[in-house]
């Protein structure tokens, strides 16, 4: 297989992989899809390797396609950059920009920021929660994270962004909803609605408890700010959530601790090799730009 030829094929797999079909790829690629058929059969048989297990209309990546996708995701990413700059240079700027965040609460002023300058730029937008997104990024699944205490890692480029307080709130029929302030002690034995294990906001929230002897029990693990929120105003627990994840109801009240002060930074983070690609710099700066308002 030539040069040429061998490379319309890898971009051919890659589409596909990402895709997770040939006629999505077809449609990515301009091409029709009994080329992309083709150009993965040739990849297949020329090197005797298997790519894809296919599952009727489903396509899955075997191990030594998970393997070669991290090798194209390498190269055609970086193709894509490229190309990102030439439209920068001659349109201003222009393409789609993947962000993964934790919430949407930090991201969303910088987002308002970007989308107003650059409008003509498609941006998409997936929430999780740390390590999801770290992985995401990391496997070029999105352009931008936004991530809660990042972990220094050789591949990625880090930018912190703000600080924030967490709070611990409750139903105000609770027991300790009328108390003007607290001791953290004063937590010991409470039940409490509390996010899934890998949660950044647990885990900080977790190791003050342990280093100040203090315990508590976890009553409910939920998935989501959101269904936290709505288990402690049904009564079922305290929770703990960022200051600026916390939305005002009638149903809760804050609790004044006034002897800790847990904190989690919030971050951005790329793949180090593209952050000087125009859509993701930009994005970065602005989000810089933003931190030092709020700082």
């Amino acid at each position: 297989m030539s040069g040429l030829s061998l490379l319309a094929a890898l971009k051919a797999f890659d589409a596909t992989a990402r895709a997770g079909s040939m006629t999505a790829a077809a449609r990515v690629l301009a091409i029709q899809q009994p080329t992309v058929s083709s150009h993965i059969q040739r990849l297949e048989v020329d090197f005797g390797v298997e790519l894809f297990h296919r599952r009727g209309r489903r396509l899955e990546l075997t191990s030594f396609g998970r393997t070669l996708l991290n090798y194209t995701r390498r190269t055609f990413s970086g193709e894509e950059d490229a190309h990102a700059l030439l439209a920068a240079a001659k349109n201003q700027y222009v393409g789609r920009l993947v962000i993964h965040a934790i919430g949407p609460h930090n991201v969303l002023p910088v987002l308002k920021l970007f989308m107003k300058q650059f409008p003509q730029v498609n941006v998409a937008v997936g929430v999780g929660d740390s390590r999801t997104i770290t992985e995401k990024i990391l496997d070029y699944q999105g352009d931008v994270g936004m991530v809660l205490n990042h972990v220094a890692h050789p591949d990625l480029f880090g930018a912190a962004y703000r600080t924030q307080r967490l709070v611990i709130f409750g139903n105000t029929q609770h027991s300790l909803a009328q108390r003007a302030t607290l001791k953290l002690r004063d937590l010991q034995g409470q039940r409490f609605v509390i996010r899934e294990e890998g949660s950044t906001t647990r885990r900080v929230f977790e190791q003050e408890l342990k280093e100040r002897g203090v315990e508590v029990q976890v009553a409910l693990e939920m998935g989501s700010r959101e269904s936290v929120r709505e288990a402690v105003a049904e009564g079922l627990g305290l929770g703990v959530v960022a200051e600026t994840a916390y939305r005002p109801d009638p149903r809760l009240v804050k609790l004044t601790i006034s002897d800790t002060s847990m904190v989690t930074q919030v971050h951005f983070i790329c793949r180090k090799e593209r952050h000087q690609a125009p859509l993701i710099s930009t994005f970065l700066g602005l989000a810089h730009s933003v931190s030092q308002k709020i700082a």
